[in-house]
């Protein structure tokens, strides 16, 4: 049974995300501030967990960005803000997904599960020799990992299938939007910004030099291409 923290500072919305999931065979627990968020959520004892934005003590924000230096599961941020700022600053942070209040409790529980689903699919053991070589870069398809001059690299779910899809396909250039279709499919809501936000992430994992990256190149007015090293 997958177990969920839900930080929520608004009692009544944190009960309903409670008792919608736990009615989906999820086990629950529910934080009302940051700190205790933040406490509870670097124990590594949750599958997912759900992060108001504006919780007192400590922001959903600066939350993210601490969980993010330790642990990889999913980080779905739930906030009255709608605005695409501060969409892409939550998923700038490390966050997998942005629901916006009011929400469907139905589309919620949806959510939830598709991520859970993803991360265990993502890092389910498969072991294989499988290897994708790009420059310094050593990706590992079957295993869900990559190494940069035999390091391994922390990538969340969406920087990797980002990067495996670019290095599937080199020396192409994809459009913001045909990227946004093929990791995140047709029909998900968000939109094709997300798409820079984790280019801008992995770039600071895999470049040298982000500011002047060599791997993953921006092709202005038409998208982005990963270089094989000639």
């Amino acid at each position: 049974m997958k177990k969920i923290l839900i930080a929520e500072d608004d009692r009544e919305i944190a009960e309903l995300e409670r008792d919608y999931l736990e009615t989906n065979d999820m086990l629950c627990d529910i934080v009302y501030d940051g700190k205790s968020a933040l406490e509870k959520g670097l124990a590594g004892q949750y599958d997912l967990i759900l992060l108001d934005v504006m919780l007192p003590g400590i922001s959903g924000y600066d939350i993210c960005r601490e969980l993010r230096r330790d642990i990889d599961i999913p980080i779905l941020m739930v906030t009255a803000k709608g605005e695409s700022a501060d969409k892409i600053l939550g998923l700038g942070l490390g966050a997998d997904d942005y629901i916006p209040k009011p929400f469907d409790p139905a589309e919620l529980v949806a959510r939830v599960q598709a991520h859970l689903n993803r991360y265990e699919r993502l890092t389910s053991p498969a072991p294989s020799t499988d290897e994708i070589h790009v420059g310094p870069l050593t990706i590992y398809p079957k295993s869900w990992k990559v190494s940069k001059n035999g390091v391994e690299l922390k990538l969340p779910n969406r920087e990797f299938e980002i990067l495996l899809f670019l290095a599937r396909n080199p020396n192409k250039v994809f459009s913001r939007e045909q990227l946004f279709e093929r990791i995140w499919g047709i029909g998900y809501i968000s939109d094709s910004a997300t798409v820079t936000v984790h280019i801008g992430r992995i770039r600071e994992k895999i470049e040298d030099d982000p500011q002047s990256p060599k791997i993953i190149e921006t092709v202005w007015g038409a998208g982005y291409r990963l270089n094989l090293p000639k």
